[in-house]
């Protein structure tokens, strides 16, 4: 099955999750171009018969780039196995067992938006990311830097200085992999 995964990243997080999850596809069988919307303008998706669309989620905006693909192929959209995942904070309030707080994340950073732009995913994901301090800029740190200390107590390590890993990767692939299920149904 001919795949077009397009994704928009911050820090990079959005960028090695499409990677894993095209990966996974690809073990399964699909044939999947993985489009990076900040760097390459997709002109056709009329090829593909699933689109993957992923973004990276910052203040509870989607990366511009991906909003504007959503609206320029929005007519082609409806016609096509369409799937939507975010890289969040989410690992934050689920760690934390604050599942009122996950499920206002989640309502916030991916439901509303496929409200708002009148998708019908057969599949979404709701990821974790990377926190990344060095890439942010002043104002985005101070907002987030009352954070730090909660990430180590919740014990997400830094990989390296200012950058904190909240992805579980094994959800991913899982969905990855029940996608690829789904669409060969």
């Amino acid at each position: 099955m001919k795949t077009l995964l397009v994704y928009g990243t911050r820090y990079g997080a959005t960028k090695s999750t499409s990677e894993e999850i095209a990966k996974v596809l690809q073990t399964e069988g699909l044939d999947v171009q993985v489009v990076n919307a900040q760097k390459e303008k997709v002109k056709d998706i009329s090829p593909y018969e699933l689109v993957i669309v992923g973004s990276g989620i910052q203040m509870g905006r989607w990366v511009g780039e991906i909003a504007d693909f959503v609206k320029k192929f929005h007519d082609q959209l409806t016609s096509k196995k369409l799937a939507v995942f975010v890289s969040s904070m989410k690992s934050v309030p689920e760690k934390e067992g604050k599942t009122k707080d996950l499920e206002t994340a989640r309502k916030y950073d991916l439901d509303d938006k496929i409200t708002k732009y009148d998708l019908h995913p057969i599949s979404i994901g709701f990821f974790g990311g990377v926190i990344n301090f060095n890439k942010m800029n002043i104002i985005t740190r101070k907002t987030f830097g009352s954070i730090r200390g909660q990430l180590e107590k919740d014990g997400f390590k830094q990989t390296e200085p200012g950058v904190y890993e909240l992805r579980d990767w094994e959800e991913i692939r899982g969905w990855a992999k029940e996608l690829a299920t789904q669409v060969r149904q």
